[in-house]
C-alpha cells in the first residue's frame, strides 16, 4: 500500500498562480492509499474509488483523469498493466486539502512499487502535475509539490525555470483547527474566474497579488521565530485580500469570524475558495473550543492538527 498526505495552503494561493510566493504545509495524520493486485490476464488496468462511488476499467473511461494518469504511467515505466487499483482516501475531495493531488500521488507510488520501481518526489510531482491540469486547468504546481515532498515548502513558480521550491523552518509547532464548509468547489472554477478578472483589470489584481507576497515573506519570518501572534494576524489578512480577490463566501466568511470569536490568533480560507474548507491558528488549549464554535457556525466537519517543528 502506497500512501499521500493531504496538504494546506497556510497563505499565498491564487496569487501564486502570477509568481508571487506561497507557503504550503503536508497534513501527516491525513491521508490517501492506493493498493495494487493482479487481475485476469488481458483485462487492462481497472480503477476501484469506493469513497469516490466508482469502479471502472481505464479502457472504457479512457479520458477519465485517473484513467489517463494510470496509462500513462504504465506506459512510461514499462508496468504491469493487468492490475486493479484500489483507492482510499481521508481527505474531503474539492475541499482545499490537495485530495486530487494525494489520490494521484498515491497511485504514482504504488504503480511504481507493484512494478519494482521508485521515483524521486521532484519527478513523482510532475506526473502529478499533469494529472492536475486535467482536474484544475491551470493549476499553479503547488498541490502536487507538497504531497510529494512531504514537508512544509516555500513555492514559486519562475518563468522559463522550475519552480523555486525551498524547505521552510517552523520553529515552534502549529496548532490548527481545519473547518469544513460542505460545499464543494472544483478549484478550475475560482482560478479560472480571478483569471478573467486579472484579465479585464491587471493593475488592480497584481497590486491584490504583490500585497500577498508581501505577507508570505513576513509569515515565513514568524515562522522561522516562532511567532505565532504575528502569524496569527498576516493570516488574518490574507483573508481580506482573498475577499478582495473574490474567492471567498459567506460560509467561508462566517467559519473565519467564527474561529477569531472563539480565540483563535488567526483564520482564513484554505485552497482555491467559494467553499472547501478553511483554517484557525490556535494553541493547544483552545483548540477544542474553537472546533465546537465552527461547528455551531454550520462547519460539517472539523479536525485538529499539529504541524511539528523543523530543524
Amino acid at each position: 500500500m502506497a500512501t499521500a498526505p493531504a496538504k494546506l495552503i497556510l497563505c499565498g494561493e491564487h496569487a501564486v498562480v502570477y509568481g508571487r510566493p506561497a507557503i504550503a504545509l503536508p497534513l501527516a495524520d491525513i491521508r490517501a492509499t492506493a493498493t495494487v493486485a493482479p487481475s485476469p490476464a488481458g483485462s487492462g488496468p481497472m480503477i476501484h474509488a469506493p469513497d469516490l462511488g466508482g469502479r471502472w476499467r481505464v479502457a472504457e473511461q479512457p479520458t477519465d483523469p485517473l484513467s489517463r494518469l494510470v496509462t500513462t504511467v504504465v506506459e512510461r515505466f514499462g508496468l504491469p498493466a493487468d492490475v486493479e487499483i484500489t483507492i482510499r482516501s481521508a481527505i474531503p475531495i474539492a475541499s482545499g486539502m490537495g485530495s486530487g493531488a494525494a489520490i494521484a500521488t498515491a497511485i504514482v507510488r504504488e504503480l511504481l512499487a507493484y512494478g519494482g520501481q521508485t521515483l524521486p518526489p521532484a519527478e513523482i510531482s510532475a506526473i502529478v502535475y499533469e494529472s492536475e491540469r486535467a482536474y484544475h486547468g491551470t493549476p499553479s504546481g503547488i498541490d502536487n509539490t507538497v504531497v510529494a515532498f512531504e514537508q512544509p515548502i516555500w513555492f514559486q513558480r519562475r518563468p522559463d525555470q522550475p519552480p523555486l521550491i525551498e524547505p521552510i523552518v517552523i520553529g515552534t509547532p502549529l496548532t490548527l483547527v481545519v473547518g469544513d464548509t460542505g460545499v464543494r468547489s472544483p478549484t478550475r472554477l475560482p482560478v479560472g474566474a480571478v483569471r478573467e478578472r486579472w484579465q479585464a483589470d491587471p493593475a488592480r489584481y497584481e497590486a491584490l497579488f504583490d500585497q500577498v507576497a508581501t505577507l508570505v515573506v513576513a509569515a515565513r519570518t514568524a515562522l522561522a521565530e516562532g511567532d505565532v501572534v504575528t502569524l496569527g494576524t498576516l493570516l488574518n489578512t490574507n483573508h481580506e485580500l482573498l475577499r478582495d480577490i473574490g474567492v471567498s463566501s459567506a460560509e467561508l466568511d462566517c467559519l473565519t469570524t467564527a474561529a477569531r470569536s472563539a480565540g483563535a490568533l488567526g483564520a482564513k480560507l484554505a485552497g482555491a475558495g467559494w467553499g472547501g474548507v478553511m483554517l484557525a491558528l490556535t494553541t493547544p488549549d483552545q483548540a477544542p473550543v474553537i472546533a465546537a464554535a465552527l461547528q455551531a457556525a454550520g462547519a460539517t466537519n472539523t479536525l485538529v492538527t499539529t504541524i511539528a517543528a523543523t530543524g
